[in-house]
């Protein structure tokens, strides 16, 4: 008898140690695979019923938070948007049905509570049940986000406004946008169609198309070119370049021409105030396909912007593998053309870069996280990204951008009230082949004030309608950006 019990007893304890092994491989050591299935939605039912806290801008507006839905509801609260389109390419959504896109899902363990720190800072409220949500502070204000989105209208583009000495980003609006609240309707139908015919739509609403998308950047591409042709030694603030109409590359017959055919030409400070393109096609071929590709790739071209986002788009150079075979393109992407393309918020680093004496900043959206009491979690240290320039480089481009602003491409749009001094290089990217309609993007990049840079932007225009396809990046994008500045200025 006394044997059968020590069996019987031996026997359950070896259950409960395979129970107990069980449940820890299941319980914590698959956690995380387990809660990341897309059939286990327990755990997303239990934020659900669950507080949320808040996502808020630089100035105080509450751009993402939860209330309570009245009872009889499937969850106890629900997710809203106070300020609907404005900043849904930045918080993104958060829903039951088509999971959480933007700071939703990269900040969900602050909002939800769930980080170590806020864990263990909430261990009495295991007892009390007391809300344990953080919350996420960001860099950007609403004023000028608003500001960005009155001064683009209905035009399909990107503004981009930063600190060029830490990477803050301070406003960064694309339109066309979309409202979030219609997303997250318990409604899963209505959801599901705006979800659907969003996506549909050819100009892609849903996507951050200030840095998650990539355009032929033009003129304002003269800024790397020139760049890595003073570092490599090519050319020179006295080099003086030949007046001429056309250029004939290697390998072809087929012309490069000036803006509209002008002669153009001079020393180094008047072609890039008039923006001429041969000398910069010549810088591109004296370079050669090695050390450009090799410059390109110094600025971050080829790379991921770093922004504190999900999926941000990389800025690209083009092909260069058998581009010594191809020279009149490698001439051509000297001036930003060919298959040249800039992300508008790496665009906006290029102009930081020149004001923070050749430093290119990490780009970020998330300034601080915080707990429920208000106690900050961490805040975000500006870093540097890539330096890319030496200051004396630097130096000598912001002078040659400032007198575009002063006498050249932006001369007609970017003077700011009270005569800051500013600078700036324009763009207009033709996209559009030999015999076809005219159709171009419209960029500018600037900073001030110039002397003493606090912000820089960059202003986008997609070539989607003919007043943007027959104007300039000075005429067009040149006074969005003298009202972002303005704005920005007159906030210090």
């Amino acid at each position: 008898m006394n044997r059968q019990i020590r069996q019987l007893a031996a026997g359950l304890m070896l259950c409960y140690m395979l129970l107990f092994v069980a449940l820890n491989y299941w319980q914590v050591g698959r956690q995380e695979e387990m809660n990341a299935r897309f059939d286990n939605t327990r755990a997303v039912r239990r934020e659900f019923d669950q507080p949320r806290g808040p996502i808020v801008t630089a100035d105080g507006v509450v751009i993402a938070d939860s209330v309570a839905v009245p009872p009889g509801g499937d969850f106890a609260f629900q997710r809203r948007y106070p300020t609907g389109e404005l900043f849904a390419h930045v918080s993104g959504y958060y829903t039951f049905a088509f999971g959480a896109t933007q700071l939703e899902r990269t900040q969900n363990d602050v909002l939800t509570g769930e980080t170590g720190e806020q864990q263990l800072r909430n261990l009495p409220n295991l007892i009390t049940g007391a809300d344990d949500s953080g919350s996420v502070r960001l860099t950007m204000r609403a004023d000028l986000q608003e500001v960005a989105r009155q001064a683009l209208g209905p035009r399909e583009g990107s503004i981009v406004l930063m600190s060029p000495r830490t990477g803050a980003v301070l406003a960064m609006w694309s339109y066309p946008s979309y409202d979030p609240n219609l997303v997250v309707s318990p409604d899963f139908d209505q959801a599901q169609a705006v979800l659907t015919f969003a996506q549909n739509d050819p100009r892609d609403p849903l996507l951050a198309n200030s840095y998650q998308q990539r355009y032929m950047p033009g003129s304002t591409f003269k800024v790397l070119t020139t760049a890595i042709a003073l570092t490599n030694g090519v050319t020179s603030p006295a080099r003086v370049y030949e007046d001429v109409a056309e250029f004939v590359p290697p390998q072809t017959t087929d012309p490069i021409e000036n803006y509209e055919g002008t002669v153009c030409g001079g020393d180094l400070l008047e072609v890039f105030t008039r923006s001429c393109n041969i000398p910069f096609a010549q810088m591109g071929l004296e370079l050669g396909v090695d050390r450009m590709a090799a410059g390109v790739a110094a600025w971050g071209v080829g790379e991921p912007v770093p922004i504190d986002l999900p999926r941000p788009a990389a800025s690209t150079f083009g092909d260069t593998s058998a581009l010594d075979q191809a020279l009149p393109l490698l001439a051509i992407r000297g001036f930003g053309q060919n298959d040249v393309q800039m992300v508008p918020l790496h665009m906006a680093m290029v102009a930081s870069t020149i004001a923070n004496g050749g430093q290119m900043m990490t780009p970020y959206v998330v300034d601080a996280t915080l707990a429920h009491s208000g106690d900050v979690l961490a805040t975000t240290t500006p870093t540097v990204w890539k330096t890319p320039i030496t200051p004396a480089v630097s130096a000598t481009i912001a002078s040659m951008m400032e007198n575009v602003a002063a006498e050249g491409t932006a001369s007609c749009c970017i003077g700011l009230n009270g005569g800051v001094p500013v600078a700036a290089k324009t763009g207009t990217a033709q996209l559009n082949g030999p015999g076809q309609p005219e159709r171009s993007h419209a960029w500018i990049v600037a900073y001030a004030p110039a002397n003493d840079p606090q912000f820089a932007v960059a202003v986008m225009l997609e070539g989607t309608d003919a007043e943007i396809s027959a104007s300039t990046g000075g005429r067009l994008a040149g006074p969005i950006a003298k009202t972002m500045l303005d704005a920005a200025l007159g906030l210090t």
